[in-house]
């Protein structure tokens, strides 16, 4: 099962990571946070939105679909990524590059079922 990972940094933000079972990370927090609180407010908006449709970006002339959604795409560097958006078009979160585009719908899938019902715990500095 996964985890929400809260953590705060030097400046006193905090952000957060949902990690899988076996511990990667499969989506980060879009922004940092001004309190602990709002940072749970990132995660429930993650677990509400974690199972919707994907907008396939690295298709010509994919179909715009509405928020909230993910948008897959491939990045700068030829890396396959996905951002999740809310009902407010507003990404609240973003993994991490795959070399393989099939890699990076298996992380949306991931995400879809871990979120929903991942805990989350506070990580000690």
């Amino acid at each position: 099962m996964g985890k929400f990972v809260i953590s705060k940094n030097s400046n006193g933000e905090f952000t957060f990571n949902l990690k899988a079972g076996n511990g990667e990370v499969i989506l980060s927090a879009s922004q940092t946070y001004a309190s602990q609180d709002g940072c749970e407010g990132g995660i429930d908006s993650v677990k509400k939105n974690a199972q919707v449709h994907v907008e396939d970006q690295t298709k010509e002339g994919f179909e715009e679909l509405t928020h909230p959604k993910y948008e897959l795409y491939e990045d700068k560097a030829g890396e396959y990524r996905f951002r999740l958006k809310a009902r407010n078009g507003e990404i609240i979160g973003r993994s991490e590059g795959y070399k393989a585009k099939s890699s990076a719908l298996n992380g949306i899938e991931s995400v879809g079922k871990n979120a929903p019902d991942a805990q989350f715990v506070v990580e000690e500095e």
